[in-house]
């Protein structure tokens, strides 16, 4: 019960944040809106199971407001109880048969529903990618593609014609996290020393807001995640630009040499410096990204500067630390992150 209050809190909380910092191109999470085809069948599963539930609860209700109207007290009515019944061979047989024939109805359904879902075969074409859970962030590699980004994964839409899934190996460095992008697919955990895999293939082009949905830590409401769905082509030019290396700002020199003499590098990595750290996200094409913090605030140079200077401000608990530099280099770090284009 108290991890579900804190998931629902920290959606709460973290939903508007996410909400501004993608300019509003991203719906809420909305299980009944699905654009996905794993995401669709759990939709059917789950409305066969509410029609069967409404059913049941519009019999019951009916035969209790029906008890109650038909045997009520009257003012006619003596002191006596009415005749009493002890037991009935068709009603046992009634409560029993039936109730067994639902579960069992149930059962094979949701069996079905789970075979076709899990044990879907990976083509040949599929996107890959891998997703590992830090406190509080995603790391996502594209192993065939030779991306590194986080917090924003990109896929391309699959053409109902020539469908183009995209499968997704889960993995944490830490504690216990659950992948879920509510539009695009259900649930899965993201278990230390444990991989497991769950497939997307959305339909629509868009942009799509998911959250760990596992109490993970005191920022477990600000561990969120976008997933932005591209037509085929801009998905190809977004793998080119995020293959390039960081750009070489001369303007920002300064910047770049100082994030290479400090700790930086020992986290962080930007591809064609000196820094190749993998504790923390790929700075690479940093400010490509929408959110820093995995949603704690819109990726902006006023947020960026915070950001740098003390995490905390922003994400209470954040595991990076705050940088000890002056104001003078704190500005030209800030000039060169804003470069990482």
């Amino acid at each position: 019960m108290l991890r579900r209050i804190a998931l629902l809190c920290g959606f709460v909380v973290a939903l508007p944040a996410l909400a501004a910092a993608v300019d509003g191109t991203a719906p809420t999470p909305n299980i009944f809106a699905p654009v996905s085809t794993p995401a669709v069948l759990i939709r059917e599963v789950a409305f066969f199971v509410l029609a069967i539930t409404a059913v049941i609860f519009v019999i019951v209700a009916g035969f209790s407001v029906y008890t109650i109207v038909r045997y009520r007290r009257r003012p006619t009515d003596g002191p006596s109880e009415p005749p009493q019944i002890y037991g009935s061979d068709r009603i046992e047989l009634a409560w029993t048969v039936v109730p067994f024939l639902i579960v069992v109805v149930l059962f094979l359904v949701t069996a079905r529903y789970i075979w076709g879902i899990e044990r879907r075969p990976q083509p040949p074409d599929a996107v890959e990618v891998t997703i590992v859970g830090n406190q509080w962030w995603w790391e996502i590699r594209y192993p065939k593609l030779g991306v590194v980004t986080a917090n924003e994964l990109h896929v391309p839409v699959s053409d109902p014609a020539q469908p183009t899934p995209t499968f997704i190996t889960l993995e944490s460095v830490d504690v216990i996290h659950s992948f879920w992008v509510p539009q695009l697919a259900g649930k899965m955990d993201v278990i230390p020393n444990k991989v497991n895999h769950v497939w997307i293939q959305p339909t629509r082009p868009g942009t799509y807001v998911g959250q760990c949905a596992e109490y993970c830590g005191i920022q477990h409401g600000l561990m969120l995640l976008v997933v932005v769905v591209h037509p085929k082509d801009e998905f190809e030019r977004w793998v080119a630009a995020q293959r390039t290396p960081a750009r070489d700002d001369a303007a920002a020199r300064r910047g770049r040499d100082l994030f290479a003499s400090l700790a930086c590098i020992n986290c962080h990595t930007i591809r064609g410096t000196p820094a190749n750290g993998v504790f923390g996200p790929d700075l690479t094409h940093l400010m490509s990204r929408w959110t820093i913090g995995a949603g704690a605030a819109r990726n902006t140079r006023e947020n960026l500067h915070t950001w740098v200077e003390d995490p905390a401000t922003l994400k209470l608990g954040a595991l990076m630390p705050a940088m000890k530099v002056s104001r003078e280099e704190l500005e030209a770090l800030t000039s060169y992150l804003v470069t990482l284009q």
